[in-house]
């Protein structure tokens, strides 16, 4: 237990929180803390996070985020030192560090010489290498990332049970739709950070024709929301707003703002991407595509029935899963997401939004 020299307003139940990024690890990460902090009322929490993670967070109580500067003033060794400098005035008794990098285990380490306890995640690299690898492949469902979180968190002595009542509060709904036809808004996130998670921009296009064909007299009332930001998306965003009338896009919004939007979705179509999980975090039915990537890493998205994801071929590509993140693509698992039928992904498309329907 830290001096109180060291914390002067230490409070007995108060938690510093260590995740970073990246988004879609952040946006896993907001249920559990919604649950801890449901579950423990007398708990505080601290979270050192990227500012502009800020918004997710913003109507979880008894949370206060503390901005990390990466790349300004809390940069290299000395910015982590600098950083638990000025931790310590928080007044928290242990750390849960659900990063686990380098500069995560920096800090705890420079915590720790003031006599703070941190927990870290385990996050089971070598299961997951035996996961992903070719030869000698162990398939089997690893822990989700949730779990591992809230194992983090039952060491510092707060036992978390998670189940999908544990979704964030969705924000106020900034998107109107007319109460003589009220719509159905299917967001749609067609693209990845890796091209080992990237289901090919003509099949999708394919997809969305047939959904539209299947959707018959009803597709007038519904909408499609393309989502994307990198500046070789946007272009292919505007096209794809061209192409199928009556939708749009989140370019122009700010974070705040498209997870406004995003939390009012009728349904999400993505790949194993951030948009999904920021989909999930809010209870929206998600629908993932999976290329070299595979839930059974434990990054679907939060609280998702497996029927919501379509999985590439593993009888045509049996190496499948090849990577946790979408990096590692090895030869001849290049176009592994062809093997998801367009059609298959527009009927998926029209079976979830008819349950959200009925919902």
């Amino acid at each position: 237990m830290p001096s109180s020299e060291n914390i002067p307003k230490a409070l007995k139940h108060h938690l510093l929180v260590i995740r970073l990024s990246a988004m879609g690890d952040v946006a896993i990460m907001a249920p559990v803390l919604n649950a801890l902090l449901t579950q423990h009322s007398q708990l505080q929490i601290s979270l050192v996070t990227l500012e502009k993670w800020a918004p997710i967070f913003k109507d979880i109580p008894r949370l206060k985020i503390i901005p990390v500067h990466t790349k300004g003033i809390h940069k290299g060794l000395t910015g982590i030192w600098r950083l638990s400098k000025s931790l310590k005035k928080e007044g928290f008794t242990a750390v849960a560090d659900l990063h686990y990098v380098l500069r995560s285990r920096l800090l705890c380490f420079f915590l720790s010489l003031s006599g703070y306890k941190c927990a870290t995640i385990d996050k089971g690299r070598a299961e997951k290498k035996t996961l992903t690898r070719l030869h000698n492949k162990v398939f089997r469902p690893l822990p989700h990332s949730s779990i591992r979180y809230a194992e983090v968190f039952k060491k510092l002595g707060y036992p978390v049970t998670l189940d999908a009542t544990t979704v964030l509060s969705k924000p106020p709904n900034k998107v109107q739709s007319t109460p003589e036809k009220p719509q159905k808004t299917i967001g749609i996130a067609p693209f990845a950070a890796h091209a080992g998670k990237q289901y090919p921009l003509k099949l999708m296009v394919q997809a969305l024709e047939i959904f539209i064909r299947l959707a018959g007299k009803d597709q007038k009332e519904i909408r499609f929301v393309f989502f994307g930001g990198g500046p070789e998306e946007a272009p292919k965003i505007k096209a794809l707003c061209e192409q199928f009338p009556n939708s749009s896009h989140g370019l122009s919004l700010s974070f705040e703002q498209e997870l406004s939007l995003i939390a009012h979705l009728d349904l999400m179509l993505a790949m194993d991407s951030g948009n999904a999980h920021l989909a999930a975090m809010y209870g929206v039915p998600t629908m993932t595509l999976w290329g070299n990537t595979h839930p059974y890493a434990g990054f679907a998205p939060i609280f998702q029935p497996a029927n919501h994801q379509l999985l590439s071929d593993r009888n045509q590509y049996p190496g499948l899963p090849t990577s946790v993140f979408g990096k590692e693509v090895p030869e001849g698992y290049e176009k592994v997401m062809e093997s998801i039928d367009p059609k298959a992904v527009a009927h998926k498309m029209r079976e979830l939004l008819n349950v959200a329907r009925a919902d």
